[in-house]
């Protein structure tokens, strides 16, 4: 995916939704820190986002845009309509978070964790190509294990005890 996609997604959305604010999560809210994704990085085409004034909203944009549908179909990449439980997120992610707005995004704003949150959503989240996209992030020097550690302690324990192992196994962090 690229940065006019994510800026296309959150445009269709505010017109469907008529929500201007959008919480960005998944892998490719990294467009925000980053426009032009690099390889592997770049090969999901779909943004994961919810309006969160309106959660229940994300059913609405999945049925409009989401997979398979003539969004999709037309442009290859689509928008899946999550909620606010998908991503586990440090406690003041939103103050490090990053917006997506200019004359692309026609009005819509997007809300994406900064490189160092997503990537500890990623841990939580725990599949295999999650690990991989962290792995891929710490290569190119997007996050590191010195700035996702103190991250950890912004989570409740349960979820520590979990990613604390995770990140340690992490040999490239």
């Amino acid at each position: 995916m690229k940065r006019e996609h994510l800026e296309h997604i959150l445009r269709a959305a505010f017109a469907i939704t008529n929500e201007r604010e959008f919480i960005v999560v998944g892998s490719q809210a990294l467009l925000a820190a980053v426009p032009a994704l690099p390889a592997p990085l770049d090969h999901s085409m779909e943004l994961d986002l919810y309006p969160p004034a309106n959660p229940e909203a994300a059913d609405l944009i999945d049925g409009t845009i989401g997979e398979l549908s003539p969004f999709d179909e037309t442009f290859g990449y689509y928008a899946h309509g999550v909620g606010p439980e998908t991503a586990i997120l440090p406690r003041n992610w939103r103050s490090r978070s990053l917006v997506v707005e200019n004359a692309n995004t026609a009005g819509a704003r997007g809300i994406c964790p900064s490189p160092a949150d997503l990537a500890i959503s990623k841990l939580a989240a725990g599949r295999d190509k999650d690990f991989r996209f962290v792995e891929s992030m710490a290569d190119l020097g997007l996050v590191s294990k010195e700035e996702l550690t103190p991250l950890l302690s912004e989570l409740p324990e349960e979820w520590r005890t979990i990613i604390q192992p995770r990140l340690d196994r992490m040999a490239q962090l």
